[in-house]
């Protein structure tokens, strides 16, 4: 082993080594010194903003764009062929699989006229299939992933014309439990998935040519030890048309501030715990969500090219238009389990009302759509556009067990 590739993975064990004990120090310093710390990274990251003449909403293709979305291809086409075997193929991002759940998108009475656009419209519900996953691009006990949590909503019976056509009656959300991305730009991302083929991604914060620290200390203070994937909330991240010439973003909210208790820290706990929380959760009753739009009003400090900027809740406060119902169920057959092999989630699913924006997404059309495509020709599971009338079998243990159910490997996921 290289010298480099030792002091990586010291680094990592480090990090590991931490999250045993995050869950006892994090409310403390969530609560004081998270908020006044992203501040300070925040007003550095915007110093580096370039001057723009950019309307709201507006787009600007960056150099070489096609090239690298190439690069990314290539790179994370490589890392996933080198990780798995056919049949057991993952996710390249957004990997491990905690749940796919039943849920209900129910649109509120009353939104303003700018808002009701697309599946704001009018006031309705749209049934729909909730995949909670991990970060990416392995799938580790959860103890051991980078503390980052995804989400992927796939409300189904959707009319309209769709800007991808392998769907024709979806519109996908989708969301991690960070406010920005890892990555900035594309181009900062083919630096990333480089890395990560390389064996070693923390170098890529690090690095003395090309050093991304502060983007590291970004997802550093949001990143943590998760208790519930059902009681945290994400963002969109990057930025979306709702409508003519308006762009937003946009948050999923849990309704409950509940922390669960992860068993048995500082040791070693079991290795699917955040799926055994969701499993005593929706045991015994519902879980929702309040979904948040939050509209641009400055073009230069809430930037549609870049996903490293926050944007200001002072600026522009989230608006609740929506809430995601996930109603009290069993879950975890392997045969629901296994669903997410079928499932594609990606964010160019969607009417032309909600087109995605921005570099990031511009890339994630292609990166997406042709890494789905992989996995799923290893995996031999074909692409399926669902409808909400799956029907699966029994959970793989009865509820009362969920609570003290013993470790076990997680399921192969699936790419978005």
């Amino acid at each position: 082993m290289s010298l480099a590739r030792w002091l990586h993975d010291t680094l990592v064990g480090l990090m590991r080594l931490e999250r045993r004990i995050d869950p006892f120090v994090r409310p403390a310093f969530d609560a004081i010194l998270r908020e006044p710390l992203t501040g300070i990274v925040q007003w550095c990251l915007r110093r580096r903003l370039p001057a723009t003449d950019l309307a709201r909403a507006a787009e600007q293709e960056l150099p070489d764009e096609a090239r690298l979305v190439d690069r990314i291809v290539e790179d994370m086409t490589a890392h996933s062929m080198a990780q798995y075997r056919p049949g057991a193929f993952e996710r390249a991002g957004n990997t491990k699989t905690h749940g796919v759940v039943r849920a209900e998108f129910t649109v509120h009475d009353g939104l303003p006229s700018n808002l009701r656009h697309g599946v704001l419209a009018q006031p309705r519900s749209f049934r729909a299939w909730v995949r909670f996953g991990g970060p990416g691009p392995a799938s580790p006990p959860d103890i051991d992933d980078v503390g980052v949590l995804s989400i992927g909503v796939k409300l189904m019976g959707v009319p309209g014309r769709k800007l991808l056509d392998d769907e024709q009656h979806t519109q996908d959300l989708t969301g991690i439990s960070t406010p920005t991305f890892t990555t900035s730009t594309l181009a900062v991302n083919a630096n990333l998935q480089a890395m990560i083929r390389a064996g070693t991604p923390l170098f890529h914060f690090l690095s003395v040519r090309r050093p991304h620290v502060l983007e590291g200390l970004m997802q550093a203070l949001w990143a943590r030890t998760q208790t519930n994937p059902l009681t945290t909330r994400y963002w969109s991240c990057v930025p979306y048309l709702l409508g003519p010439d308006q762009a937003m973003q946009y948050s999923f909210r849990p309704r409950t501030a509940r922390r669960d208790r992860v068993p048995n820290l500082p040791l070693r706990p079991p290795d699917d715990y955040l799926r055994q929380a969701m499993a005593r959760t929706l045991a015994t009753g519902d879980a929702e969500f309040d979904v948040l739009v939050q509209l641009q009003t400055d073009a230069r400090r809430m930037p549609i090219e870049n996903a490293g900027i926050r944007w200001s809740e002072r600026r522009s406060p989230p608006i609740p238009v929506a809430v995601l119902r996930i109603p009290s169920q069993h879950f975890d057959s392997p045969a629901q389990l296994a669903f997410a092999h079928s499932l594609s989630i990606q964010p160019w699913h969607c009417l032309p009302e909600h087109r995605p924006l921005g570099n990031q997404n511009r890339g994630r059309r292609r990166i997406y759509l042709e890494l789905s495509r992989l996995r799923q020709q290893q995996n031999r599971t074909p692409h399926v556009e669902p409808t909400g009338d799956e029907v699966f079998g029994a959970p793989s243990t009865p509820p009362a067990a969920a609570v003290n159910r013993p470790p076990s490997a997680s399921p192969p996921a699936a790419a978005s």
